[in-house]
């Protein structure tokens, strides 16, 4: 389980290096993450999340009641060790890959709401008298408020 949580963290670095860096792969991941949220891809995609928090609550556990068995102990049982630095290792992937599946969502959702701004922004410049009558009382454009 530990390789396949390896490459896990490994593919979602990637992903994040290739959504912060202007490229045409950028453009393809977008797409792709656009249409993953599409139709049943939020569902599976928290299916996926809550199973391994709860691989990881599981983790967890094993590893505190390794870590009780060489607290009552007075021998330190090499056994013992290997497993408890085996679900260490587990627990702190499985948190971390949930972590950078979480940072790639905001970065998508971000990067979106950029895009879109990017948008009304350049149509505000090119036709100023157009959009001269359209602003809101607080003086920002539609849909939009100051910041």
């Amino acid at each position: 389980m530990i390789n396949v949580l390896f490459t896990l963290v490994l593919v979602e670095m990637g992903v994040i290096v290739v959504l912060l860096f202007k490229s045409p792969l950028r453009k393809l991941m977008m797409m792709g993450l656009d249409r993953g949220k599409q139709g049943r891809g939020p569902l599976v995609a928290r299916t996926v999340a809550t199973t391994l928090i709860v691989v990881l609550g599981s983790v967890v556990y094993n590893f505190t009641s390794v870590q009780n068995r060489l607290r009552e102990s007075s021998l330190i049982n090499p056994t013992d060790q290997v497993l408890m630095a085996n679900h260490l290792l587990e627990a702190s992937l499985l948190g971390f890959s949930l972590f950078l599946a979480m940072l790639i969502d905001r970065l998508h959702y971000y990067m979106k709401e950029l895009e879109l701004l990017r948008r009304v922004l350049d149509s505000a410049k090119k036709h100023p008298r157009d959009r001269a009558g359209k602003e809101t009382e607080g003086g920002g454009i539609e849909g939009y408020s100051n910041f």
